[in-house]
C-alpha cells in the first residue's frame, strides 16, 4: 500500500469515532413546564422538586428518559432543566432570546420540548398562528448548536389547536414529533389514579405511570 492511501487509512480510522461520537447526545436541554419541573408548593400539597406528580426524581419523564439514553447509548448525559410555564401563558411578545439566554449557552446536543398546558385556549386562526411562530422562535433560540437534535412533544391534555400548532413549529426547525394524544385517554397514567391528592390540578398530571409512558414515545423518537 503506497504512503498516500497508508494516510487516508489512518485519517480515516481517526475520524470514524469522533464522527459516530457526535450522533450521541451528550448534553440533553429539556424544556417543559410543572410536568417537567416543579419546586415545592405547600399550599397545593406538593412538596416535590421535580416533574410533578411523580411520586420521586427518578420517577419523572426527565430521569426515566436520562437513565434509557444513557443506558441505550452508553454515555450519560448531562441534562439541563428549564421551566417555560411564563412562555405558555404570555407567549405573545415574549423576549425569548433575553429570558432563555442561558438555556441556548447550554448548547444541547438534544433539545426536548414539552409544552402546551398552560397555553390559554387558541380560540382564533390568528391565536393559533401566534403561538406556532413564538414556538418556532423558541426552537430557534434553543437550538442554538447546530446539530442539534429537537424533539417536541405533544400536550398531555391533548388540544387539536394547540398540537397543530406546535407540530406545524417542530416541522418548520427540521424536529422530531411525538404524539402523546392517547395517554390521557387511559385514567391509569393520571396521577389521581395512583394515590389520593387534596388539589385536583396536581392529581391531573401524569402519576408514575404516565410518566414513564412520555418517556418511553421519547426514547423511541430518539435517532
Amino acid at each position: 500500500m503506497s504512503r498516500h492511501l497508508l494516510a487516508l487509512a489512518a485519517l480515516f480510522a481517526l475520524a470514524t469515532p469522533a464522527s459516530a461520537e457526535t450522533l450521541v447526545p451528550q448534553k440533553i436541554l429539556f424544556v417543559g413546564n410543572s410536568i417537567t419541573s416543579h419546586g415545592p408548593k405547600a399550599d397545593i400539597d406538593w412538596h416535590g422538586n421535580w416533574g410533578m406528580a411523580a411520586t420521586s426524581l427518578d420517577k419523572d419523564y426527565v430521569h426515566v428518559v436520562t437513565k434509557a439514553l444513557a443506558a441505550k447509548q452508553g454515555i450519560t448525559p448531562v441534562i439541563m432543566v428549564k421551566n417555560v410555564a411564563d412562555f405558555e401563558r404570555n407567549h405573545v411578545g415574549y423576549d425569548i432570546a433575553g429570558k432563555y439566554a442561558d438555556a441556548a449557552a447550554f448548547k444541547a446536543d438534544l433539545v426536548i420540548l414539552c409544552i402546551g398546558e398552560n397555553v390559554a385556549a387558541l380560540k382564533t386562526p390568528e391565536a393559533q398562528a401566534k403561538y406556532q411562530d413564538q414556538v418556532a422562535a423558541l426552537l430557534k433560540t434553543l437550538k442554538s448548536n447546530p446539530k442539534a437534535a429537537i424533539i417536541v412533544r405533544s400536550s398531555f391534555w391533548a388540544n387539536e389547536a394547540k398540537d397543530s400548532a406546535m407540530r406545524k413549529a417542530c416541522d418548520a426547525v427540521g424536529g422530531t414529533y411525538v404524539d402523546i394524544s392517547a395517554l390521557a385517554k387511559d385514567e391509569q397514567n393520571y396521577a389521581r389514579s395512583e394515590r389520593p391528592y387534596k388539589h385536583a390540578g396536581v392529581a391531573n398530571h401524569p402519576g408514575d405511570r404516565g410518566m414513564a409512558a412520555i418517556a418511553e414515545a421519547i426514547v423511541k423518537a430518539v435517532k
